[in-house]
């Protein structure tokens, strides 16, 4: 998300390009974040990069508003960000 902010304050289009499984259409800021090891961000072959005792946040993955999203670049195509573009194409709700 933090991307599609920049991008949108400096008016720069901000495509995503995965596959369409990838897109969770139903989730909303509600969603829990899977947080990942912080030894992934304060290592580097298992040698520490960081202060010891360092506080890490380490989101697994984010929930990016449709409206910073210029459009989903998916390997059934290119669409707007919004669910009826993606379901139409490939036949239904996508559920990750």
């Amino acid at each position: 998300m933090q991307l599609a902010v920049l991008a949108k304050h400096y008016g720069i289009p901000f495509y995503v390009a995965a596959p369409h499984s990838t897109f969770d259409l139903t989730a909303d800021d509600t969603i829990e974040i899977e947080e990942r090891n912080a030894k992934e961000v304060t290592h580097i072959g298992g040698q520490p990069t960081a202060p010891v005792g360092i506080t890490v946040f380490n989101p697994a993955f984010d929930v990016t508003p449709p409206a910073l999203i210029t459009g989903l670049i998916t390997e059934v195509g290119v669409f707007e960000p919004t669910e009826t573009a993606i379901t139409h194409h490939v036949g239904g709700t996508i559920h990750v």
